[in-house]
C-alpha cells in the first residue's frame, strides 16, 4: 500500500472522529487546546490501536468481526447521541463538555470500530502495519484536535442548540455506519 493510498485511508477513517470532535467542540463553553489534545490522543490512539487488534485477529475471526462491527458502532453512537439530545432538552444552561475517561473512551471506541475491520484486511494484504497505524493515528490526532476548535467556533454562536445538534450528528454517524455495512 502506497503513501497516497494510506493517506486516503487515514483521512477516511478519521472522518467519524472528526465529526465527533466537532460535536465535543460545540458543547465546550471555552476552547481549550489541552482538551483538543486529549480528544486527538483518544481518537488517534484508538484509530491506531484498532487496526493492530484487527490485524492480529484477522486470520481467525474476520467473519465475526465484520459481521458485528457496524452494530457495535451504531449502538454506542446511538446511546451517546440520545443522551446528548436528552440533555439538550433540560432547562439547565450547562452543556456536556465532559472529557472524562468514560465519555472519551466510549466515543473513541465507537468511532474506531471501522478501523478494526481495516486491520482485518491488513492481515491479508502486504501492509507494513507499523507504518500504517502510525500514519492513521497521526492523521486522526490532527483531525480530532482540529474538530474541537472548529466545533467550538460554531458553538459560541449557537450554544442553545449545540447539544441537540451534537446528538443528532452522533446518531446520524451511527446510522451511516449501519446503512453502509448493511446495504453497500
Amino acid at each position: 500500500m502506497g503513501i497516497v493510498e494510506l493517506f486516503i485511508l487515514a483521512v477516511g477513517l478519521s472522518m467519524d472522529a472528526f465529526a465527533v470532535s466537532i460535536c465535543k467542540g460545540l458543547s465546550m463553553k471555552k476552547m481549550s487546546w489541552s482538551k483538543a489534545a486529549v480528544a486527538g490522543l483518544y481518537f488517534g490512539g484508538f484509530q491506531a490501536l484498532m487496526p493492530v487488534i484487527g490485524y492480529l485477529l484477522g486470520r481467525q475471526f474476520s467473519g465475526l468481526i465484520e459481521s458485528i462491527d457496524h452494530w457495535v458502532a451504531f449502538v454506542l453512537l446511538g446511546i451517546i447521541g440520545l443522551n446528548m439530545i436528552k440533555e439538550s432538552r433540560s432547562e439547565s444552561e450547562s452543556l456536556n463538555d465532559l472529557f472524562d475517561v468514560k465519555t472519551m473512551l466510549l466515543l473513541a471506541i465507537a468511532t474506531s470500530i471501522d478501523a478494526l475491520a481495516v486491520g482485518v484486511t491488513f492481515a491479508f494484504l502486504r501492509v507494513n502495519i507499523v507504518r500504517a497505524v502510525t500514519f492513521i493515528g497521526i492523521v486522526t490526532f490532527i483531525f480530532g484536535a482540529a474538530g474541537i476548535k472548529i466545533g467550538n467556533v460554531f458553538g459560541e454562536r449557537y450554544k442553545a442548540k449545540a447539544e441537540l445538534a451534537g446528538g443528532i450528528i452522533l446518531i446520524a454517524i451511527g446510522v451511516k455506519i449501519l446503512v453502509e455495512h448493511l446495504f453497500f
